[in-house]
Order: C-alpha cells, then structure tokens, then sequence
C-alpha cells in the first residue's frame, strides 16, 4: 500500500533527494568512501557546501552582501542567536503561535522585547493585523508560518526596522524579498533536509554592531568567516539539502513551488469546507498552506479516532493535530505531490459516505 507522508517535521523529501542521499553514504562522489567518512575539509565536500550556498542564493534571489550559513542546534538555537547578534536595547516581536512565544522568551534576556501584538487569546486561530512596530527597536521578528496552527503569513510584511524571520517550515515554498530582513533562519526538516542542520541567511553589515561579547560558536561573524566550517558542520544534511535544492532549481524554483502549494491548498481547503464533517480551524485568511489543520464538526466529535485509524489503514501517515490543537494536521510541504492531497481527500469523502 502506497504510503502518503503528511507529517509535520522530520518530513517527506523529494523521493529523488532520499535516493541520492543512500547513494552517497554507500559511495560518495565515486570516492569508494562514505559522505559519512569524509573530511568535511576534503575539496569533495567542500563542493558539496559551496554549491549549496550558491543555489541557495539563486533559487531565493539573495542580493549582495548576505552570507547563507549551515548550522547545528535548530531554529531553537537561533532564538537565542539572534538577540545575542542584534540586540542592543530593544527588539518587537509577534506573538503568532509556541515557536514565536519561545523566540521571544529568550530575547528577553538580551534587552526590552515589546510584543507588538498576539492571538493567544484565539488559540493563534489568525495572524493579528494593525499592530504598530517600534521605530526605535534593533529589530522586529517574525515567524511566517506556524506549524501547530495552520497559520501563515504568505508575503513580506513592510516594516520601518530591519526584519527578522523564522522561514522553518516555509522556506523555498514562495518568493521571498530577502532585502527586507537583516537574517532569515529555519530548521531545515521541513522543506529542505534531514534534522540537523539549521539554514541562516544573514546580511554581513548587520552583525558586528553589539556592544557585548559573544561567545565564538553564538557569533554569526565566526561563521561568515568561517564558511560554516568553523567546527564540523552536519554534512549528511547538508548533502541532502543540496539535493533539495537541485531538484527545487529543476522543477522551476520558488515560483513553481507557490503555485504548488498554492494548488495543494485550495483542493484540500475546499474539501473542508464542503464536507459537514470537518471544520478548518484558522481564519480563512491567514490559513496556512504548508499545514492545514481541521476538526470534526461537533457533532461528530466522537467519531474522530474513527478517521484517525480510517484514514492511517487507507495510507495516512502523519496527519495527528498537535497535542494543544487535537484533531488533524496535514502538512503539504514543496516534495507533497497533488496525489497523495488527492488520496486524502478521496479518503474524507469516502467516510462521509460511511456516516
């Protein structure tokens, strides 16, 4: 039975990616070694990072003067990185979901954090609109789209400060003006690799501007001058992201995968709103198209363990809401094809018929 991969993070790859990912642990570069042996130092793979970074840099149409880094430590790490490096006084922060809570939660052991605005009260149901950002911040931080809750911000918000932004679980999925941020990160478990490498592009005349001492490994500055190589990198992930990136370049870039995702959504979003037995839990505005989250309709509220295990006998896998939400998620991320949305669907209607 055809398995159908909707799980959230660590999550589907590009089948292609997993294929020459086994190849090079068995044989890397025809080496007769494995990617998982070599020095990370040795030309092969220092090709290896380099072609990363520059497809990196075309597929997201990076200007001038950002540098991409390849990191250990997740997107968690990086809400402590990013106070560390630029915050002097004061940051804003949007409160739109746990990830942006926890950012903001370690930024305020670096100076001030204003919270600009938040949809805690709605259970992070929408992403809040009309908020004034503090002209006098370092930076304003941004989480673009929030996993748990099927939220997104689908463009580049305008801002009077440099930007921050946790692109985690929508990198590559839709143009980006890179411009507009000072440092963009992710985990890259979502839409670009295995668990274990985080992605920073930073702009290099942005860092450097603290007055406090930062310790080596916490200073991007090390790592710019260092090529991401100044302590061993996660080098399997870094393979594997290439590959994304390769195969991301060859199916048409960001444009074609916006369009994607954008098809994705909307098949599955209608057959939410059509079916009476389940009701999409974001604003319909701000809903995500990376992971869409729905519930049964209360009055089949009994019947969701029933859809649960209909829907994993059927090939399902991964489609669990998270704990705080309950009911179902199913994320749909770049290497999602319309077939397997397509099963899902066929799935709905055929236990609406059941019922």
């Amino acid at each position: 039975m055809k398995k159908h991969n909707f799980s959230a993070g660590p999550s589907i790859l590009p089948r292609e990616v997993i294929e020459e990912t086994a190849k090079a642990i068995l044989d890397f570069n025809g080496s007769g070694l494995s990617v998982l042996e070599v020095s990370h130092r040795g030309k092969d793979f220092q090709a290896v990072m380099d072609e990363a970074v520059a497809l990196f840099k075309e597929i997201l149409n990076i200007p001038e003067g950002y540098s991409v880094l390849f990191l250990g430590g997740g997107a968690s790490m990086q809400f402590c990185m990013v106070p560390y490096n630029f915050l002097e006084k004061k940051a804003a922060y949007l409160n739109t979901g746990v990830w942006a809570k926890k950012a903001m939660k370690e930024a305020k052991g670096f100076g001030e954090v204003v919270e600009v605005a938040s949809s805690a009260d709605a259970n992070y149901t929408f992403i809040p609109k009309d908020f004034t950002i503090p002209a006098d911040a370092d930076y304003f931080h941004v989480t673009t789209n929030n996993t748990i809750y099927g939220t997104e911000l689908k463009g580049d918000l305008d801002s009077p400060i440099p930007m921050v932004a946790d692109m985690s679980s929508d990198i590559f999925s839709r143009p980006v003006d890179v411009s507009k941020y000072i440092c963009i990160y992710g985990g890259a478990q979502k839409n670009l690799a295995p668990s274990g490498v985080t992605f920073v592009i930073v702009k290099d005349d942005a860092v450097g501007k603290v007055s406090r001492y930062i310790p080596s490994m916490l200073n991007y500055k090390t790592h710019i001058d260092g090529g991401s190589m100044f302590n061993t990198p996660p080098v399997l992930p870094i393979y594997s992201a290439m590959q994304t990136l390769r195969w991301i370049k060859a199916q048409g870039g960001v444009k074609e995968m916006d369009r994607r995702a954008t098809e994705k959504a909307d098949m599955l979003y209608a057959e939410i709103d059509r079916n009476k037995m389940f009701v999409g839990t974001a604003a319909k505005e701000d809903r995500s198209r990376m992971n869409i989250c729905f519930v049964m309709a209360p009055e089949y509220k009994d019947l969701e363990a029933d859809f649960l295990k209909f829907a994993t006998d059927k090939g399902m896998s991964g489609i669990k809401g998270h704990r705080s939400v309950g009911g179902f998620r199913a994320s749909c991320y770049n290497a999602m094809p319309k077939e397997s949305v397509q099963a899902l669907i066929d799935c709905m209607q055929e236990f609406e018929k059941l019922h």
